[in-house]
């Protein structure tokens, strides 16, 4: 029997994970571009990904579950989608803090809920509605535009292009979510663990064939550029793996709209990230939002 809490265990064992794999990333966007460091996580990710699925099955002792159309398709939807959001999420970098870009995508929980109920059929309870709108409230609040001398036309765009650009990768990222979750539950296999490393392993292999062969046709010297950097790129790899792995076993637990909730905790790791390692400082009002996700996060976990 699977104890009750376990999925909110593997959802912040990923949000660790996914904080310190987006710093790597981040400071591989200036050698090798948006696309080249949203590539890493797939390339430098599958390996890893292939060695959890061989050591789940000699765990287990299961045989990997042969994909279905439904699974794959399910699957596929949800790899270009999180190639869209990780391209998106990396390009806000670029032009805002760290911690700011990270919670301007974190807006994804209301469009998981959304995608949720459209996709897969899954009612929000009221409990989980309010939590969703507390928490992403506060990530509103830490993202709105400070006011200032720049808060005319080129401090607008300044500051409401990078904030387009996280609210959208919000949105595929949560459409990512929905079609992982999707690909775990139509596998016909009795171990959630064995489901959600397969999808793993299949999305990852989808999402590193897409992405080669574009920069094959379009861009050798960035993919040359990526193999170069491998010795950078691979801690990059894994941590993205693992925080996925940990992903698809809370999505094989619960819905996603729950898991995602959850996962706004990453703002605030991300506001220790910044601090440490990006030296961006945080305002008060940050510090508030920041307060009420955490609210939100109570009022999901005590409902």
């Amino acid at each position: 029997m699977t104890i009750s809490w376990l999925w909110a265990v593997f959802t912040l064992a990923a949000t660790v994970s996914q904080t310190f794999r987006n710093a790597m990333q981040r400071a591989l966007t200036g050698p090798l571009g948006t696309v080249g460091a949203t590539h890493v996580r797939f390339l430098f990710g599958l390996p890893f990904a292939l060695v959890f699925l061989g050591l789940a099955r000699l765990a287990l002792g299961l045989p990997v579950p042969a994909p279905s159309p439904a699974s794959l398709g399910w699957t596929a939807l949800g790899a270009m989608a999180q190639i869209v959001a990780t391209a998106l999420m990396l390009a806000s970098m670029r032009e805002r803090s760290f911690v700011v870009s990270i919670a301007y995508t974190k807006t994804e929980p209301v469009q998981v809920a959304l995608f949720g109920l459209i996709f897969l059929g899954e009612r929000p309870t009221p409990t989980l509605i309010l939590a969703i709108v507390i928490a992403t409230a506060g990530v509103m609040l830490m993202s709105w535009p400070k006011s200032g001398p720049q808060s005319g036309p080129a401090g607008a765009q300044g500051h409401w292009r990078p904030a387009a650009m996280g609210v959208v990768s919000g949105g595929f990222f949560a459409l990512s979510a929905i079609g992982f979750r999707g690909g775990v539950l139509a596998l016909d296999t009795p171990s959630f663990v064995m489901a959600a490393t397969t999808t793993l392993a299949t999305g990852l292999a989808i999402q590193t064939a897409t992405l080669t062969l574009y920069l094959l046709l379009f861009d050798r010297a960035r993919l040359a550029a990526i193999l170069r950097m491998w010795r950078q790129s691979l801690p990059a790899g894994f941590a993205g793996a693992l925080a996925s792995q940990f992903w698809f076993l809370a999505f094989a637990l619960t819905s996603a709209a729950r898991v995602r909730t959850l996962a706004l905790v990453e703002v605030i790791l991300a506001q220790i990230v910044s601090r440490r390692i990006f030296s961006e400082g945080v305002s008060a009002r940050e510090w508030l939002g920041m307060a009420l996700i955490l609210i939100g996060v109570a009022i999901l976990i005590n409902g």
